[in-house]
């Protein structure tokens, strides 16, 4: 769609997000790293796309009714649930959205501000009732609600394959040899995943993983086993591989891991020295894609996500106490 197009409200502004070249990543390794620009989305986020997929076919399969009463119920670390709560805002629908309370504070904030119903949890282990994944489903099942089930939803992974791939496809030219970026639910790996391959099946998809997470061995080896921690927030899965990701298994072809030190570093260095202010999961799918290029050698295109932006986050990733606190690098210019 032309730059210069209308689009009608939240739900005709997901997507359509440019792809920015990276300029230090792609001189230091001799390969153009893009990172697809997913904070520009309306609700700021890449999330945005998988609650619009997951109400779109809500609506589809009669669940939802735009301008008549309805009420979606989501557990999440926070954009998913910024995003369906200013996509069901636009449809005069209600949001119950639970979350951790461990989450960033300015997350937390946005939530409340925007008018979601904002239902805080104690962090729990995905095996636990009181995990907010089974909270959230509780709740849609006691209110008679819609759950939107982000992490099996498939709903997710096919609004990356309807918009997210394709686009990336269109802007690079079909010129792309890699695609890397991490995973909460998987959906955006999957759905961007099928979406390349179906057109060129040797472009490699690589899942880029946190400290802590299992991810990276479930590619490996077949096997949840997460060892460490991190500090980035929706990404990252310690006791399984959610549906979304699950789904599109045989589409990926490698992994990498990527600790916060690493992370940081590719999150200050584009705020100070690209003008680009992105949040952890974006540094450190930038630190990913460097891993990935410098794998396949110079020449080649390797394509990432800018998921979300920094400010969600500046109470942690630029809060030198926080971070020293945790042995991690502060910003050298607020030391």
């Amino acid at each position: 769609m032309p730059a210069t197009s209308v689009v009608d409200g939240f739900w005709g502004a997901v997507g359509r997000t440019p792809l920015i070249r990276l300029k230090r990543a792609s001189e230091a390794t001799g390969c153009e790293i893009l990172g697809k620009a997913e904070f520009m989305n309306p609700g700021g986020s890449v999330k945005d796309r998988a609650a619009l997929g997951i109400l779109q076919d809500a609506v589809e399969r009669g669940l939802l009714t735009p301008g008549q009463p309805g009420t979606i119920v989501e557990g999440t670390a926070g954009n998913t649930g910024i995003g369906i709560a200013l996509a069901a805002n636009a449809m005069g629908w209600k949001s119950i959205i639970v979350v951790p309370h461990t989450q960033a504070k300015e997350k937390l904030d946005y939530l409340r501000m925007i008018g979601a119903d904002l239902r805080l949890v104690d962090p729990k282990p995905f095996a636990d009732p009181g995990n907010y994944v089974h909270v959230s489903r509780r709740l849609a099942e006691e209110m008679g609600a819609v759950w939107a089930n982000q992490f099996d939803n498939l709903a997710n992974a096919a609004a990356h394959a309807a918009t997210t791939g394709p686009e990336i496809w269109e802007q690079t030219g079909g010129r792309v040899d890699a695609f890397t970026c991490a995973c909460g639910t998987g959906g955006t790996l999957a759905g961007v995943a099928r979406a390349l391959k179906s057109r060129r099946k040797n472009i490699r998809i690589v899942l880029a993983d946190p400290g802590g997470s299992g991810l990276y061995s479930w590619v490996k080896t077949g096997e949840v086993k997460g060892e460490g921690n991190s500090i980035t927030e929706g990404i990252g899965q310690a006791a399984r591989a959610p549906g979304n990701l699950a789904s599109a298994r045989e589409l990926i072809d490698d992994a990498v891991q990527v600790q916060d030190p690493e992370m940081l570093e590719q999150v200050f260095d584009l705020q100070m020295h690209e003008g680009i202010s992105v949040g952890g999961s974006a540094g450190l799918n930038v630190a990913a894609a460097i891993r990935v290029a410098r794998d396949l050698g110079p020449g080649h295109t390797v394509v990432t996500m800018l998921c979300d932006g920094a400010a969600r986050y500046q109470s942690k990733l630029f809060n030198p106490e926080f971070l020293r606190a945790r042995g991690l690098p502060t910003p050298p210019w607020m030391e």
